[in-house]
């Protein structure tokens, strides 16, 4: 049953929030995050709270950018659920991903277009289902990568200064 962004229960909760933290307590998400080490791998890196202090200053010295996000809310809250749900799974690569030297990460931004590159070259144009290839790699590995890595380095980066 989808929810809509202003359905509450009785008490006043929102749903998709309620449904959230329920699923995250069902899962076991917090015992699967103790359990991966995660917090300990970004501990180790130089990853704490006091690193995050410089991402809520820029976020308070640029309203602009909490103003996209709060207008983004009623599109991203519905997408919570499946966010908690996936996250398990994702710990682990988390966990490699924190000890991962920022540089490294960066280094998709160059490696993602390169691999796009090659293969759009290598696929022939003959068929729908090459030239859909084409534009799926060209999607993942020449957008995707380079925004997720750039934006990877730039946050491990700070928070393990």
């Amino acid at each position: 049953m989808p929810f809509e962004i202003a359905e509450v229960d009785s008490i006043g909760n929102n749903l998709i929030v309620k449904k959230s933290l329920a699923t995250a307590q069902s899962s076991g998400l917090l015992t699967s995050v103790y359990e991966s080490g995660l917090l300990s791998k970004a501990q180790a890196a130089g990853v704490s709270l006091s690193s995050l202090e410089p991402l809520l200053k820029l976020a308070s010295e640029n309203p602009d950018v909490l103003l996209l996000l709060e207008s983004a809310g009623p599109d991203v809250l519905p997408l919570l659920p499946t966010v908690l749900s996936a996250a398990p799974k994702a710990l682990p690569i988390l966990g490699a991903l924190v000890g991962t030297p920022p540089p490294l990460i960066a280094s998709g931004a160059v490696l993602g277009p390169a691999a796009a590159f090659a293969i759009a070259n290598a696929l022939p144009d003959d068929s729908v289902v090459s030239v859909a290839l084409q534009v799926v790699a060209a999607g993942i590995l020449g957008v995707a990568v380079p925004g997720i890595s750039l934006v990877g380095y730039k946050v491990l980066g700070d928070l393990t200064k």
